[in-house]
């Protein structure tokens, strides 16, 4: 793994059955990139997050994430690696019912000054003191995204991040993988936004369980 790469796997593989999820993929992402994964449905690419995550291991491969493999690590320090230098962003945010969302951002730590700052740029200003049964679908979608932001990951992998955004919102989301990115990081987004698309650094096709030029 070169210094400047965040993330780096070789020879994943996964099997459900007789179903073939994952064949011997490997891929690397740079620091300052946002790379996204696009391919149809059952391709494997929410399953690629997944095990990239710790969340579902491996037949086969290996993976380190600055520097880390998550698959070393005990079950407690796995769940501090993923609120830390890896962060995920779900297309359902996932957000914690009872506490209002500045609380939801802040809630695996962060700056509560970035945390402001965050929702300023996502357009969630007004937005702090509401739980999330007051935010429509695609608020709380960004409000995931300044959760996964607010540690200064390295990684942070989103799973369809701009699902339920129009336009303008998709932009603020790019803007902040982007800031991601400056900041020394990098995002591999899984999407079928072709304003995602258009806006990553490269774009990488997975089909039928292998990843294609």
């Amino acid at each position: 793994m070169s210094e400047s790469e965040v993330l780096c796997l070789e020879g994943f593989s996964k099997s459900f059955g007789d179903v073939v999820a994952l064949d011997d993929v490997s891929l690397s992402v740079k620091q300052g990139e946002v790379v996204a994964l696009r391919g149809p449905s059952g391709a494997g690419k929410s399953t690629l997050l997944y095990m990239i995550a710790g969340l579902l291991a491996p037949d086969a491969g290996t993976v380190k994430v600055a520097g880390v493999d998550p698959y070393t690590l005990s079950s407690s320090k796995r769940t501090l690696y993923r609120s830390g230098d890896l962060r995920m962003v779900f297309q359902d945010a996932r957000l914690i019912s009872y506490l209002n969302i500045r609380e939801n951002i802040l809630v695996a730590g962060g700056d509560p000054q970035r945390a402001d700052e965050l929702m300023e740029s996502l357009g969630l200003r007004s937005r702090g003191t509401h739980v999330p049964k007051m935010l429509s679908a695609g608020e709380q979608q960004r409000a995931g995204l300044a959760r996964a932001l607010v540690t200064n990951p390295k990684l942070v992998l989103a799973d369809e991040p701009t699902g339920n955004l129009d336009e303008e919102n998709t932009d603020l989301v790019i803007a902040g993988l982007r800031r991601c990115a400056n900041e020394g990081g990098a995002a591999l987004v899984v999407t079928h936004d072709p304003q995602v698309i258009e806006g990553a650094d490269r774009v990488l096709n997975l089909e039928e369980g292998q990843l294609l030029p």
